[in-house]
């Protein structure tokens, strides 16, 4: 049997299970993380009652509550709507996100006849070349791997609009329509500005395989230095495609009521509101592939770490092939989830924009920004191809640097959390606590002379 069909199952089990496991506890985070921006006590209602004993898990069983609720409410469609077209919209929300997972690597190509081996009646791990050149027929840690890499997910993503466009329009609703005009027309605008900003990185990269933007990275620097401005607008493109503030016009519900799925319910309603989810985990998946290295860490390669700067070699420990493949495949999965967090953290903290200022701020800066990146990354990069010798050596360095300025970023934020940890908090007493607080403090709630 050939590799590819026997490490096919286990891809997708990793690949698919991550993104539907990440995408149901973000559900809980959400609510958490609000909970705490605004001094709340969050999620805590859902129990488990055993004898006389509660177990609320800090909130981890709403997750569990909201998929048992989306299967047992009425799945109520209006008299007058599309029935097909209605049906088929929740279907199309989330099929698409599904597909995306499919050609994202997650992992190094991996020589299964390197992985582990049994000498001597003792089991060895045998370590590989920088080249990583196997004997056998290697396995791409990505469920697919098509030449078209990138474009495949530009042509999966825009799939979107049709699901938010029908589901308005079948659910014949003025409300729902105005929220599938908003969905389309954001949709379309912010996808043109995430096509063009990626086009820097992949003149840089020199292709449009995903796996091999994140092999140059992890020769030279990772996009985001590479491509600074094109990762930021880049990551405002994906925040505004996944439609949550600031950029959640099209389901504003102090306009729209619930936008384009307001006359939705039951488990067609838990779709779209799941595939939301999942665009959060794909999306920071994109972004982790084409401008954070992927599944790369600084100075990790295949034959071990080493430890360089242009072409002097500071230190070197080797390692089997078996451990730089854990690893690489955690540290992949490890920025997904910070970068979910991000977002996570973006939709708490910002306010929502004016439907004019959502599309002035893509077709008035991000657009033109993006084309701007698009000219001076290919000047610069002419420049460079033009230059002697000595120059590319420079911007070698340069990257080896950025490598050491990431190690260095990891370690000090590591150890910050695990000094914090175990450190006390000092309370200041020129603060003011909560109203509760202020109000137990005076014996009774502050009245203002309005009130009295």
């Amino acid at each position: 049997m050939p590799n590819y069909v026997l490490f096919a199952i286990p891809k997708i089990l990793i690949m698919v299970g991550f993104l539907f496991n990440v995408a149901g506890i973000l559900t809980w985070v959400d609510r958490r993380q609000s909970a705490m921006i605004q001094d709340r006590i969050g999620p805590n209602r859902a129990v488990v009652k055993i004898g006389k004993y509660e177990f609320r898990l800090i909130g981890l069983l709403h997750p569990a509550a909201d998929g048992v609720k989306f299967f047992f409410k009425e799945d109520f469609m209006p008299p007058k709507a599309d029935k097909l077209l209605f049906s088929l919209a929740p279907i199309l929300a989330m099929v698409p996100v599904l597909c995306l997972v499919a050609v994202i690597p997650f992992g190094d190509t991996i020589c299964p006849d390197s992985l582990f081996s049994k000498v001597a009646g003792s089991l060895q791990l045998p370590m590989i070349a920088r080249s990583g050149v196997c004997n056998f027929e290697p396995v791409d840690l990505q469920i697919v791997s098509l030449d078209v890499g990138i474009l495949f997910v530009f042509a999966m993503a825009g799939q979107g609009i049709v699901s938010a466009a029908i589901s308005g329009w079948a659910s014949d609703n003025k409300f729902s329509l105005m929220g599938a005009l908003r969905a389309a027309s954001q949709m379309v605008s912010y996808e043109v500005t995430l096509g063009l900003s990626v086009v820097g990185a992949m003149m840089v990269y020199g292709t449009v395989r995903l796996a091999d933007m994140v092999r140059w990275q992890g020769e030279h620097a990772w996009g985001i230095f590479v491509q600074p401005v094109a990762f930021f607008i880049f990551f405002a493109a994906l925040v505004a495609e996944s439609k949550r503030i600031p950029f959640d016009l099209p389901e504003a519900e102090s306009e729209l009521v619930s936008g384009y799925f307001t006359e939705y319910s039951g488990m067609k309603f838990g779709m779209f509101y799941f595939a939301e989810y999942m665009e959060i985990v794909t999306s920071s998946m994109l972004l982790v592939t084409v401008f954070l290295g992927g599944w790369m860490l600084p100075f990790v390669h295949r034959d071990g770490v080493t430890v360089a700067f242009g072409e002097t070699t500071l230190a070197h420990l080797a390692l089997p092939h078996l451990a730089l493949t854990v690893i690489g495949v955690l540290a992949f999965f490890l920025k997904v989830l910070t970068l979910c967090w991000l977002q996570c953290f973006v939709r708490w903290s910002l306010p929502r924009f004016r439907y004019d200022q959502l599309m002035k701020l893509c077709w008035k800066m991000l657009l033109p920004v993006s084309l701007a990146n698009i000219f001076v990354t290919g000047v610069a990069w002419l420049l460079i191809d033009m230059a002697p010798p000595a120059v590319g050596n420079l911007f070698q360095l340069a990257g080896d640097l950025t490598q050491a300025l990431i190690a260095g970023g990891v370690a000090y934020f590591v150890f910050s959390a695990v000094v914090g940890l175990f450190r006390t908090r000092s309370k200041d007493d020129r603060l003011i606590g909560q109203s509760a607080e202020l109000a137990g403090k005076f014996g009774k709630s502050p009245t203002t002379p309005m009130q009295a």
